[in-house]
């Protein structure tokens, strides 16, 4: 028997860590970053088909300064990236950003010196969504994502501790290539006209 069944009904119980995610997942205020033509099919999330604004996100804002997330729609040309980290620089903290097709998160069919070959060379990005363009629907799957992913974050010293533990968990991962000659290994070698 916990504390909450001795309490009077109407009384919430949470933790600061998931009121923080709530307020945080629920305010989120995008700077879009349309750079071709994946920020058409950004437009059209935005319209009345697919209804941005159930997220509350309906609010682009015209000045870094007030917003949180970046969306990254497009590919980003090398003259386009100091502009681009400027802007992320300029952002509130804390902030996301979300690679919006496969332009912007590898560089696509553009690969050449031109053309950035993913933007996470130039901000740390959070959410990938690939698609040539992607549609709106997968848009807004990926920023559904984001707000779990924010709703979950961890605060303070708890944080710290949660990123140490995933880098810990990805360095003990085997690297695929190891595992792969360990099991040829372990078959038994072919020689001509059969096994050894």
């Amino acid at each position: 028997m916990g504390i909450e069944e001795k309490l009077p009904s109407g009384v919430l119980l949470t933790t600061v860590e998931k009121l923080a995610g709530y307020a945080r997942k629920v305010s989120v205020w995008p700077a879009t970053f349309g750079l071709a033509c994946c920020a058409i099919e950004l437009m059209a999330t935005g319209g009345p088909r697919h209804d941005l604004a159930r997220f509350g996100m309906e609010r682009a804002s015209n000045t870094p300064r007030q917003a949180d997330l970046m969306i990254v729609a497009g590919r980003v040309s090398q003259k386009m990236a100091p502009v681009l980290r400027q802007i992320y620089d300029q952002m509130s903290e804390p902030k996301w950003v979300i690679s919006m097709g496969v332009c912007a998160s590898s560089g696509g069919m553009f690969n050449n010196y031109a053309i950035v070959q993913g933007v996470d060379h130039i901000v740390p990005v959070d959410i990938y969504l690939p698609g040539c363009p992607p549609r709106p629907e997968m848009l807004l799957d990926a920023i559904v994502k984001l707000h779990d992913k924010i709703q979950n974050m961890k605060l303070g010293a708890n944080r710290e501790k949660e990123i140490t533990e995933l880098e810990e968990a990805r360095l003990r991962r085997l690297p695929l290539l190891p595992h792969l000659r360990a099991e040829a290994e372990s078959r038994p070698e072919r020689v001509e006209g059969g096994h050894k």
